[in-house]
């Protein structure tokens, strides 16, 4: 493998929101803002491209143009992932050929939405794409989201299977299936919680970081909870866990990204605007999010 193996994606990732301006075109000032204040605040990786970016309504073109833009502002300081999933995996395969990705250092893939495939047909899923990827892949499993469940067996088969699969982004909040991809993984694998609110507990067995929503908007906070927890001091870790719980609740109380839209809005960064079928949150929940971002900031 090429030196992208050699990356790990240990600590603190953050999914990026998309912004857009009144027009509904991508709000590139904005994004750039994020992006210097992840990097400024010791955030260790960054997601183009995931669920959070609303990627389902871009277009390629726009999803070239954010690639591009995200890795020129990055410029080789932290490594870049870019999502590149779906449930038509001969087009997840054509987009990964298509697409220039000799800025990035991996890809995540979620689980195929909708169609239910069954656990061999995920496992067919993903190591077709493996097989197409020129980056190494990290699995992504968001149950809540796809209506199906990658299990730790198929996750565990995955993981044998090749080196090349290197993560898996976890967001099932299921305990047991988690424990047991943590107890049977190979070496080198690693598992990222996928949720803002278990990051400290499941860093607590063996976790080792997070894809975070939350980062988007306090990243310091994301990356100190983060960087303690893997050195060990769950005490420190699991008192910021309790500080952004309210926050938290709040981002995803509507949807995301909503929540973290109006969270950045209420401090000025972007614009509050979301495109179809996404829509701002509620006046109640942004008042919310305001008072919480006063607060933590």
């Amino acid at each position: 493998m090429n030196d992208h193996m050699k990356k790990n994606f240990r600590g603190a990732g953050v999914a990026l929101i998309t912004p857009f301006k009144a027009d509904l075109t991508i709000d590139f000032d904005g994004l750039g803002k994020i992006v210097d204040n992840q990097i400024e605040n010791r955030i260790d990786y960054l997601v183009v491209l995931g669920t959070t970016a609303e990627t389902s309504t871009l277009n390629q073109v726009e999803k070239q143009q954010l690639i591009d833009f995200v890795c020129n502002r990055v410029g080789g300081r932290i490594p870049i992932v870019v999502g590149v999933g779906g449930n038509n995996t001969q087009l997840v395969i054509d987009s990964l050929q298509s697409m220039d990705l000799s800025k990035a250092d991996a890809i995540l893939s979620v689980v195929p939405y909708f169609s239910k495939p069954t656990q061999e047909g995920l496992f067919q899923h993903y190591m077709a794409i493996t097989k197409a990827s020129p980056l190494p892949v990290i699995l992504y499993n968001v149950p809540g989201r796809t209506s199906v469940s990658l299990s730790a067996e198929t996750t565990l088969r995955l993981a044998h299977a090749t080196d090349k699969i290197i993560a898996t982004k976890e967001a099932s909040g299921n305990f047991g299936e988690i424990t047991k991809i943590l107890r049977d993984k190979p070496a080198g694998f690693s598992v990222l919680s996928g949720d803002d609110s278990i990051i400290v507990p499941m860093m607590a067995i063996g976790a080792e970081g997070v894809i975070s929503v939350a980062a988007n908007v306090v990243p310091k906070a994301v990356a100190d909870m983060t960087h303690l927890a893997l050195e060990g001091n769950f005490t420190a870790a699991g008192l910021l866990h309790q500080r952004l719980q309210r926050l938290c609740d709040a981002l995803f109380v509507e949807g995301n990204p909503g929540g973290a839209k109006a969270a950045l809005h209420s401090i000025g960064i972007i614009e509050n605007v979301l495109r179809l079928p996404l829509v701002p949150v509620s006046t109640t929940t942004y008042e919310v999010l305001a008072k919480e971002m006063q607060k933590l900031l």
